[in-house]
């Protein structure tokens, strides 16, 4: 039987997907424009925000990412699912 997951996991995985996304894009964007005061403050500000958001998000729902750069709740509970790559 598969597991339920409740709405709040959607929402979170949702804005964390947003901000990475911002991120990509001012990456790209400071890749041809690094000079641009504002646009690296932006970036400071999502990077942060982005971590805040997985932490929230691994202390309700588990880990996000594999081999160490995520932590592990007792039981060991990677092989819960769904996996953040399944929704």
């Amino acid at each position: 039987m598969p597991k339920t997951v409740p709405k709040e996991y959607y929402q979170l995985m949702e804005e964390i997907q947003a901000v990475d996304f911002v991120l990509v894009e001012l990456t790209l964007y400071l890749d041809t424009h690094p000079q641009d005061y504002d646009a690296i403050e932006q970036f400071n500000l999502f990077a942060k925000q982005s971590k805040e958001l997985k932490v929230k998000f691994e202390k309700k729902f588990g880990p996000l990412m594999q081999y160490g750069r995520s932590y592990s709740n007792y039981p060991w509970n990677w092989d819960d699912t769904p996996w953040p790559w399944q929704v």
